[in-house]
């Protein structure tokens, strides 16, 4: 644990790694997504003005296999995920990052970069490959705490016999048939991947920035041969703080595409909608392992369910949104997050707001009905949860169960007005009996001063 002091406060810069567009995203990925945003939306809420950069990469051997495989241009797989990623971002309900820059947009910087790292002797041309020689960097190992003579190519690594060492890693690759290429000092080709991030990052950012953010599947080898690359061309440290997201795991397996584990984030909020999806998410500590399985996401959106019936109740009461939050529960809360984002704790502070706000209506009390309201919605704001429309909240929760249950409104509508009719004529059996129908579908029916309601059991 280290105090966080930023380079030049009010200011903060962070990088963190994004998506390689070749596919949908899936629940794994939207785990980076909903903790960066939360780390974005806190430090905004602590006062710090934030450049945040998340990259895309848009230029790799997975695009160019799947293009192929597909029959289509690379241009055309990538306009087409990262429309499908904008969907699921949305849905997630995370910030806009201050920049999403692209790697085929920043191939002048990369090849700028190469050019220097040649210069200073830490890189090496062959055949129109360029590589970087970990050997002549000294501190490479450093994050992920590993010594050069017992590491093993990692993901990404290719074996090359005309590389000087077999951890050396490409910085640029010369083109072969049928590949996106760009000219360069050493023949046409592109970039590795590594190479992407570092020129992006220090572009933006400069160098040394605060906050670089990624899952920890990148810690070795990409995270690292950012820093080598980064801090041997420019000759200062990359950045000074770095976060790593847990994985998702099913069981004992880290879910991916290549073991074809996975759930996409899109089946995900077809299941729960995408805050329930976030919810899910937060209620893990972003370092931790996240086990996953599609009942705690149902879980979650009856956790979600309870907030939002909440939320409507206390808006029903006259609470006002605006009023001063509880700055009891706000030191709590921050005092949560300021524990290296602990969202697991944050949430706890939330849900209990929320139990005392039903305890005060249950009881009828008013003093601190508004301030309690007030406290939800702050806390929501910063978590990215419970700050939607209730009654739209509601009535979309609804629309899902039905369609999971294979039932219509209108079937719910018309078995309603049958049990109304049943009342009437005081045939409670019936009535009864139609009630425990809808029961067993999920729907829970209440009898109230204002008429008959119907919500999603929880």
């Amino acid at each position: 644990m280290e105090v966080f002091v930023p380079l030049r406060p009010p200011k903060v810069g962070m990088y963190v790694c994004g998506v390689t567009v070749y596919d949908r995203s899936h629940v794994g990925h939207a785990r980076a997504l909903v903790t960066f945003d939360v780390v974005f939306r806190y430090l905004q809420w602590c006062g710090y003005d934030v450049n945040f950069v998340r990259n895309f990469t848009d230029v790799d051997d997975k695009i160019i296999a799947r293009a192929q495989q597909a029959g289509i241009s690379t241009a055309e797989l990538v306009a087409t995920n990262l429309a499908a990623f904008e969907e699921d971002v949305r849905a997630l309900g995370c910030l806009r990052p201050t920049r999403e820059p692209r790697a085929t947009e920043h191939i002048p910087e990369m090849i700028a970069l190469i050019e220097k790292l040649i210069e200073r002797g830490l890189a090496y041309v062959t055949d129109g490959d360029v590589y970087f020689c970990v050997e002549k960097f000294p501190g490479y190992g450093k994050l992920s705490k590993r010594r050069l003579e017992d590491m093993i190519a990692g993901a990404r690594v290719d074996v090359d016999e005309r590389k000087r060492h077999p951890m050396d890693f490409a910085l640029w690759k010369a083109s072969k048939p049928g590949e996106p290429k760009w000219p360069s000092p050493w023949g046409e080709g592109r970039p590795g991947w590594h190479i992407e991030c570092s020129a992006m990052a220090t572009k933006y950012l400069g160098q040394p920035f605060d906050i670089h953010g990624g899952g920890a599947d990148l810690v070795f080898p990409h995270h690292e041969n950012e820093i080598a690359q980064s801090e041997g061309a420019h000759g200062c440290e990359f950045a000074r703080y770095w976060l790593h997201n847990g994985l998702v795991t099913i069981g004992t397996e880290k879910m991916s595409k290549s073991l074809g584990n996975f759930m996409t984030v899109a089946e995900a909020v077809a299941r729960v909608g995408g805050e329930a999806l976030r919810l899910f998410v937060l209620g893990t500590h972003y370092r931790s392992p996240l086990d996953f399985a599609p009942e705690r996401l149902d879980d979650a959106a009856r956790a979600l369910g309870r907030l939002y019936d909440t939320l409507a109740r206390a808006d029903a009461a006259g609470a006002l949104a605006n009023a001063t939050p509880d700055s009891g529960r706000m030191e709590e809360f921050r005092a949560a997050m300021d524990d290296d984002f602990n969202t697991a704790r944050a949430l706890a502070v939330l849900f209990d707001t929320i139990r005392e706000l039903n305890r005060v209506m249950d009881e009828k009390r008013t003093a601190n009905l508004s301030a309690l309201r007030s406290t939800v919605r702050e806390l929501s704001a910063v978590l990215g949860v419970g700050s939607n429309d209730p009654s739209t909240v509601l009535e979309e929760e609804r629309e899902r169960h039905l369609r999971s249950r294979g039932v219509t409104r209108e079937y719910v509508v018309a078995k309603l007005g049958e049990r109304a009719e049943a009342r009437r004529r005081k045939d409670f059996a019936t009535a009864d009996s139609i009630r425990d129908e809808l029961r067993n579908l999920g729907i829970v029916v209440e009898d109230t001063a204002e008429g008959t309601v119907w919500k999603v059991a929880r």
